[in-house]
């Protein structure tokens, strides 16, 4: 290529990529959308690559412009840092942060202020993905998963947890192992996307109890999260994860009726893609986020 390509022309392709339109483009860059589409034409001759397909009124990302895109995002996101911080303005850094649905509901949520008031001002992107997600185009800093599912990025086994019967106090009193079929049962079914949850099958059969047809029967939701609030509401009793059910146990909105855990299959695991790695509010929230999953694990509540 001999001639650099136009950091207008780039600024304008990336802009019109990122948010699906020349007219959005035009508008964050407050320049006309005819001025986007020929700065992005003079980038693609500059290049030698198709950037767009365009079809009737649509434009649509060529294989190089998705390829472009995400590492076009980072580097104008940095440039606005500099500039930010040059200016005088107070520097806040940014993380992407990518956890299960459940996690992201009602767990994580509720944990954030925590590492704000520990570790200062964060912009936080706090997403609820299922397995996969896209970490280039979403600029994914962390992300937390059950199963090591991303091999590819650099992953670490952080904790195994296991599910355990809870239920709400009212509903205890009246449980015993051989009557526990006959008590409503939720179900947890993560979908055929997901990962296979434990089933009250499996639990029974740990707890060498036969529950006959019972074991299919009673109330069923598709997230751990919902699981757990049917069992707060004293709708039935749950297999839950201990990573979740720690603190209402702990607080009393859930009792454990029955000891019997049963250990999940894969471990909870953290990925970081190469590019996130060595920066310093990654590693911090790594290091929280582990603290924060072994200690709620490793709740007396769950012993």
């Amino acid at each position: 290529m001999a001639v650099p390509p136009s950091l207008k022309g780039l600024q304008a392709f990336e802009a019109a990529a990122r948010t699906g339109s020349f007219a959005a483009a035009a508008e964050e860059l407050s320049v006309s959308a005819a001025a986007v589409s020929q700065l992005i034409r003079t980038v693609e001759e500059q290049m030698g690559r198709k950037l767009f397909h365009r079809v009737n009124r649509r434009v649509v990302l060529t294989e190089a412009g998705v390829e472009m895109l995400p590492r076009l995002t980072m580097a104008f996101q940095e440039i606005g840092s500099v500039a930010r911080q040059l200016g005088g303005d107070t520097f806040r850094p940014r993380l992407v942060v990518s956890v299960p649905p459940s996690m992201a509901m009602g767990w994580l949520s509720q944990r954030l202020a925590g590492f704000a008031s520990s570790h200062g001002a964060v912009d936080i992107s706090l997403r609820g993905d299922d397995d996969p997600v896209p970490f280039d185009r979403e600029l994914i800093d962390i992300r937390l998963s059950y199963g090591p599912h991303y091999r590819e990025h650099p992953t670490e086994d952080i904790v195994q947890d296991a599910v355990y019967p809870v239920c709400a106090p009212g509903l205890a009193d009246t449980i015993k192992p051989e009557g526990l079929a006959s008590l409503p049962l939720i179900h947890t079914g993560w979908g055929p996307t997901g990962a296979s949850f434990p089933s009250w099958h499996n639990w029974f059969e740990a707890a060498g109890i036969e529950p006959g047809r019972a074991a299919q029967r009673g109330l069923s939701a598709n997230s751990s999260r919902a699981a757990l609030d049917l069992a707060i509401s004293g709708l039935g009793v749950a297999l839950a994860q201990g990573i979740y059910c720690a603190e209402a146990l702990e607080d009393g909105r859930l009792v454990r009726p029955l000891a019997q855990a049963l250990e999940l299959r894969q471990p909870y695991c953290l990925t970081i893609p190469e590019r996130s790695a060595r920066r310093d509010v990654v590693a911090a929230f790594r290091q929280w986020l582990i603290d924060e999953c072994r200690r709620a694990v490793g709740s007396p509540a769950l012993r």
